[in-house]
């Protein structure tokens, strides 16, 4: 249990590096996903583009991700639906760290790598598939192994910089 905590508390501090505002200086305010000059929320930005992204793909949706999207380096993604990808994308990524989009993808071109946020997420993403792991083979703990996981809002709670406090 003291080397889970040992790494989680590791994770958060990588969290912190990774996405902290201050490790983003320099980049414009609408790239990095943390300007709403249209007055939509991250959230509601999000979900009109997964519902465009869906409508553009038709009955390409069923398909594996990595024979829709370009450039998806995430193994255990790559067989996930479309449809489901984009979710995971939207409510699980963008949502766990209440940045937009195109905090991570460049808003023309999504299948680019320029944005460093993007590629810091796939080495976060691997950590914590990393931790998952560890903790599915753990057998000192409560619970069955498929209960035990953790994911980006484990450590950002909706916040960029898991480090800042909760809003009030």
């Amino acid at each position: 249990m003291r080397r889970l905590l040992i790494v989680i508390l590791l994770a958060s501090t990588v969290f912190g590096v990774a996405f902290g505002t201050r490790s983003i200086s320099g980049s414009s305010p609408v790239a990095s996903g943390l300007s709403q000059p249209d007055g939509l929320s991250a959230q509601e930005f999000n979900d009109r583009v997964e519902a465009r992204l869906k409508q553009q793909l038709g009955a390409r949706q069923s398909e594996p991700a990595s024979a829709v999207f370009k450039n998806l380096k995430i193994d255990w993604l790559k067989d996930e639906p479309a449809d489901n990808f984009l979710g995971i994308m939207n409510g699980g990524y963008a949502k766990a760290l209440g940045v937009r989009c195109t905090h991570c993808h460049v808003e023309d071109d999504f299948a680019s790598d320029d944005l460093r946020p993007k590629r810091a997420a796939r080495e976060m993403a691997t950590i914590h598939h990393g931790i998952n792991q560890q903790l599915g083979r753990m057998e000192n703990l409560e619970g069955s192994p498929q209960d035990r996981f953790i994911n980006c809002a484990t450590c950002h709670r909706g916040r960029l910089d898991p480090h800042d406090p909760p809003a009030r």
